[in-house]
């Protein structure tokens, strides 16, 4: 962590209370450090941009945005987390201080210029807490891309050039926000199928909460990782496999830590992989399926069938067999689930695949045509295709299913890879751009970036405020339809035919503002619970098939080119 502690970690030692607290607060300035040190969590060259600036800056004010990309509806989710993890409270001390002046001495050689002197201000001045304050709209929000998300600014004249050296860390939220926006679109696509091809439960829903269920933990880069995007994916759905992502829920957000049965903010099942179906050997697969059935004989139990052959295992050989057929259909709910054995391909084309496995346990254990003439399994009996899937497969596969006369009811999907980690900072363009300078004399200038060789890169300007045009008012309508350049700049750079629009120059109307001031001063100003998160991000029904249209035709043509799948 960049220091040791002299003293072993016992507490052998300790013998009155004073001792314990010196050796706590040591521990504790030991463990800030390192990896744990904002003052490291940075880019390299923006130790070098408090020298950059004019001389006489007071205020740098800067915003963060997706400018486009994949999905045109983003959902902002992710930014409570890099708050609490990094920087609320008492984040810079001396012992911090210290250890970077060190690192960056020697990262830079004679060209270090790190602001000691400024930090130490942050500390004497501000006890050591951040003089900043950020807004951003409230996490769950779904609205269109090109439009602001966060604005950061400094409240002290003196550090100026603090908000754009934590731009490094904030800009991270692209990753749960994009893993975010991801996850509802494909939501979107899937209740658009199942309000097509399904009927709904007698609770009136379809089940679409347990459609797409996260297997991402082992192909994401890090825990950290894993954590924040299975949590962002948790938004839209209730099933993973990722625990790494209930703990941040919990820990972040309030959504729930096991205290009561249910009160956690995903699911799993009992499932098996397929060193506990090969270690019985191939002529003992049948075994281990029945072992499956008994070992787990109420509620929900998936198991992998493609170990040796899938359609013999879906067959009257395997699953079909009297015996295992009687022990499926003669399966009962545990108080929660129904009782349901899950049978999961891994291999071969998805689409294929799937239609394949459904027709033959069809014939098998059972099937029947629901109310909107498309053929069921027997309900004791659905599959998971869990196999290179992502949002272009699953378009794919599902439109198959249709085409073939087959519900979307039956399927149900694992991702891993695609839901956590085929994704960057540009799927979704996200960038952080200085808007706006405050000079000490009170003057004040419109920032922006209007580069000749990429147009899609030009930047916001002004103080920036977010508005639904439903809930604006005259002010923000107004100036929208007259006839300037500034309406016509603003025009080109928010998405103002979808319902929103970022006002700049200082336009706007703060009564309407949907932006929130979220931390201020080192203190946490709003926090979001994770259930209410969720209600923000829901899809609608009258809503979920909207834009499907356009979003298969996206899809089309990016499967067209991927050759990952």
């Amino acid at each position: 962590m960049g220091a040791k502690t002299s003293k072993p970690l016992d507490a052998s030692d300790i013998t009155d209370l004073a001792a314990a607290k010196e050796e706590i607060r040591h521990l504790r300035a030991i463990c800030s450090l390192g990896s744990n040190n904002l003052l490291l969590l940075t880019d390299s060259y923006k130790v070098t941009h408090w020298v950059q600036y004019p001389k006489d800056s007071a205020t740098v004010y800067s915003y963060f945005e997706s400018r486009g990309g994949k999905h045109k509806e983003i959902v902002f989710f992710g930014l409570q987390y890099f708050l609490k993890r990094y920087l609320a409270g008492v984040v810079v001390t001396k012992e911090k201080i210290d250890e970077a002046e060190m690192i960056y001495k020697a990262h830079f050689g004679a060209g270090s210029s790190f602001p000691r002197d400024k930090w130490m201000y942050i500390v004497d001045k501000h006890g050591g807490k951040l003089p900043i304050s950020i807004k951003a709209v409230p996490e769950g929000t779904v609205l269109p891309y090109k439009n602001v998300l966060m604005t950061v600014e400094n409240t002290d004249p003196e550090c100026f050039w603090l908000t754009n050296y934590l731009e490094t860390l904030l800009v991270q939220v692209w990753y749960p926000m994009t893993v975010a926006s991801n996850s509802r679109a494909q939501k979107k696509v899937i209740l658009d199928y199942l309000q097509e091809t399904a009927v709904k439960f007698p609770d009136g829903h379809y089940g679409e909460d347990f459609k797409l269920h996260d297997f991402g933990f082992r192909g994401v880069s890090s825990v950290e990782t894993a954590g924040l995007g299975a949590a962002a994916h948790l938004i839209n759905f209730k099933g993973t496999d990722t625990i790494a992502g209930l703990i941040i829920a919990r820990d972040f957000y309030a959504g729930g830590g096991g205290e009561s049965p249910g009160a956690v903010a995903g699911y799993s099942i009992p499932a098996s992989e397929h060193s506990t179906i090969t270690s019985w050997g191939k002529e003992g697969e049948y075994d281990a399926f029945k072992n499956m059935l008994t070992s787990f004989p109420k509620g929900l139990v998936a198991c992998v069938s493609d170990s040796y052959d899938i359609h013999k295992a879906c067959g009257d050989k395997m699953w079909g067999s009297p015996e295992l057929k009687k022990l499926i259909l003669s399966r009962e709910g545990d108080g929660v689930n129904p009782g349901q054995l899950v049978v999961r391909p891994d291999s071969g084309v998805p689409k294929d695949i799937d239609l394949a496995i459904l027709e033959e346990l069809g014939e098998s254990i059972g099937k029947s045509k629901n109310a909107k003439g498309y053929w069921e399994l027997d309900p004791h009996v659905r599959i998971i295709q869990g196999d290179g899937i992502k949002y272009e497969t699953l378009v794919e596969i599902l439109e198959h299913l249709k085409t073939n006369g087959w519900s979307a009811g039956n399927i149900a999907f694992g991702s891993g890879g695609g839901l956590l980690q085929k994704m960057d900072r540009d799927t979704q363009k996200c960038a952080f751009k200085c808007s706006h300078l405050t000079f000490k004399d009170g003057t004040t200038r419109d920032v922006y970036k209007d580069p000749i060789t990429d147009k899609g890169k030009r930047s916001k300007k002004g103080r920036l405020t977010l508005h639904q045009l439903d809930k604006a008012g005259a002010k923000v309508k107004d100036f929208l339809a007259a006839d300037t350049e500034e309406s016509a700049y603003i025009k080109k750079t928010s998405e103002v035919e979808n319902g929103w629009v970022t006002m700049q120059f200082g336009k706007g109307d703060p009564s309407t503002d949907q932006l929130v001031e979220v931390f201020r001063n080192g203190v946490i100003t709003t926090e979001y619970t994770f259930e209410s998160i969720r209600k923000r991000a829901s899809v609608p029904y009258k809503d979920a098939g909207a834009s499907l249209a356009e979003e298969k035709s996206d899809a089309s043509a990016a499967a067209a080119a991927a050759t990952d799948a």
